[in-house]
C-alpha cells in the first residue's frame, strides 16, 4: 500500500447536530433496533459494529484493495510490516475478483516452506470461512505470534478438491533491497519487494555495489528491475528510487486532488542507476509505488517493461489515525503517470507481454544464486528470461551501416 501515512482524524461528537447528515438518523434507528431487539444480545458487540460500518462505509467509495479501515492491532501489523518485520506466514496475499488470492509466498518464508503457491484461492483460516471478508480481516486471521499453527484451507487451479495447508508462523524479516549477478551474463538483476522506510538508501547502497564490480575488472553491461508482487508502501521512497534512474528534472509522478490541483514530483537526480540500459519486470502483484516507478521508467523512455499490466490503485493513501488507535487509510489523491494519465483502475501496460502461469515461482535473488549458467535458459520464469533476452539485444554491437562499410575499405 502508498502512502505518506500523515496523522489525523476527526470524531462524529465533534459535530454540531446541524453538520450531521440527515443519513444519520437512519443509522442510528438501525442501531438501536439492533441494541433493542436482537435474540442474542450475547452476540451484540459495540466495536464490532462500529469497525462493520466503518468498512461497509468505506467499500462504497470503489477503492477496493486501497482505502481501507485498520483495527489497532492492524495499524501495529501495518506499521510493523513498512518496517520489514512482522509476525506470520510471510505472503502477498490481494482481493480478486472477491476471492483471497496468494499473489506469492515471500522467499524463505514458512508460506513457502509449506508449499503455498502464487493463485491459491485461501477459502478459510482455522476452518472459518473467509467468504465476504475484507483483505485486511483475512489478513488477521492469518496472522500471529511465530511458532504459532494456522491451517488454510485453499483451492487450487489443478486440484479436484480444497487442499490444507498447515504453517507454523514465523518471524518475517524483509529486505526491500536484494541483488545479484544473473549467472553466465554481465548484467545485475536488482528485486524491489516493497517501498519501506529506507528502500531509497538500501537500492543506492546496492547500486554503489553493482557499480563498484568495474573496478575488479567484472563491469555490469545491463539492469534487470524486478517489480514484480510489489504492494507499494512510502511515497518518499518511490522518489528517491525514481531519482536513481532519471535525469534531474525528470517528472516521476503527478498527485491530483478533489479540487484538480495538479502537483508533480520530480527526479531529485541521485543518479547511480542511470549507468546501465535497462528492463522492469511487472506483474499483477506490482502496485502503487511500485507502479510510480514502473510509470515513470517507461513513460520517461528509461526501461523497457516486460511481464503483465499491473493492479491499477491510482490513489494515493494518508492515514488518519482515530481516537481509540485504530485508522483509516484514505486516497486523499489521484497519482498519474509523468504523462499525465490516470491509472486507477487500469494499471500500467508492458512494453511486452509475458504472462506466468498461476503455481510457476518466480525467480529471485536467493533462486539465481543456486542455479548455474546452463540452467538459466531452461527456468521457468518467462517473464525473467525475455528480460535478459531483451537487455542482451540491446548489447549487441550495431551492424555497420553501408556508408560505414565503404569508408572502412
Amino acid at each position: 500500500m502508498l502512502g505518506s501515512f500523515v496523522a489525523g482524524g476527526v470524531s462524529v461528537s465533534s459535530l454540531d447536530a446541524a453538520e450531521n447528515p440527515s443519513e444519520f438518523r437512519v443509522f442510528w434507528e438501525a442501531w438501536d433496533l439492533v441494541v433493542a431487539h436482537f435474540v442474542d444480545q450475547d452476540r451484540v458487540d459495540f466495536t464490532a459494529m462500529t469497525y462493520g460500518a466503518i468498512e461497509g462505509m468505506l467499500s462504497t467509495l470503489g477503492d477496493e484493495g486501497h482505502t481501507t479501515f485498520l483495527s489497532p492491532d492492524a495499524v501495529e501489523q501495518h506499521e510493523s510490516s513498512l518496517e520489514g518485520e512482522f509476525e506470520g506466514i510471510g505472503a502477498y496475499v490481494s482481493l480478486e475478483e472477491g476471492e483471497i488470492t496468494i499473489v506469492a509466498p515471500i522467499d524463505g518464508s514458512p508460506a513457502e516452506k509449506a508449499g503455498v503457491l502464487p493463485g491459491d484461492v485461501i477459502l478459510a483460516v482455522d476452518g472459518e470461512n473467509v467468504e465476504g471478508r475484507t483483505l485486511n480481516q483475512v489478513i488477521g486471521l492469518i496472522r500471529g505470534a511465530a511458532d504459532s499453527p494456522v491451517v488454510l484451507t485453499i483451492r487450487r487451479p489443478d486440484a479436484d478438491e480444497p487442499v490444507e495447508i498447515v504453517i507454523i508462523r514465523g518471524r518475517i524479516e524483509l529486505e526491500s533491497v536484494n541483488w545479484t549477478m544473473i549467472p553466465g551474463t554481465d548484467l545485475a538483476y536488482v528485486q524491489i519487494t516493497q517501498f519501506a522506510a529506507k528502500t531509497g538508501q538500501d537500492l543506492e547502497a546496492a547500486l554503489r555495489e553493482i557499480d563498484s564490480r568495474r573496478l575488479s575488472g567484472e563491469p555490469v553491461k545491463g539492469l534487470v528491475l524486478d517489480l514484480r508482487n510489489n504492494p507499494g508502501g512510502f511515497l518518499r521512497e518511490a522518489i528517491k528510487v525514481g531519482s536513481q534512474f532519471l535525469p534531474k528534472g525528470e517528472i516521476i509522478l503527478q498527485e491530483k486532488d478533489a479540487s484538480g490541483n495538479v502537483e508533480s514530483y520530480q527526479s531529485r537526480g541521485l543518479g547511480y542507476g542511470r549507468k546501465w540500459p535497462m528492463v522492469a519486470l511487472i506483474n499483477e502483484g506490482t502496485a502503487s509505488a511500485g507502479e510510480i516507478t514502473a510509470g515513470a521508467l517507461k513513460e520517461n523512455g528509461r526501461a523497457l517493461l516486460i511481464g503483465e499490466t499491473t493492479f491499477g490503485t491510482g490513489t494515493v493513501l494518508n492515514q488518519f489515525g482515530l481516537s481509540d488507535g485504530s485508522a483509516i487509510l484514505l486516497g486523499v489523491t489521484n497519482w498519474l503517470t509523468p504523462k499525465g494519465n490516470l491509472i486507477k483502475g487500469q494499471g500500467i501496460t508492458p512494453d511486452v507481454v509475458v504472462d506466468l502461469p498461476a503455481g510457476i515461482l518466480q525467480l529471485n535473488t536467493r533462486r539465481l544464486s543456486e542455479i548455474d549458467a546452463a540452467e538459466v535458459s531452461e527456468m521457468e520464469d518467462a517473464q525473467l528470461l525475455e528480460a535478459i533476452n531483451a537487455l542482451e539485444e540491446q548489447l549487441k554491437p550495431a551492424s555497420p551501416t553501408a556508408a560505414q562499410r565503404r569508408a572502412g575499405r
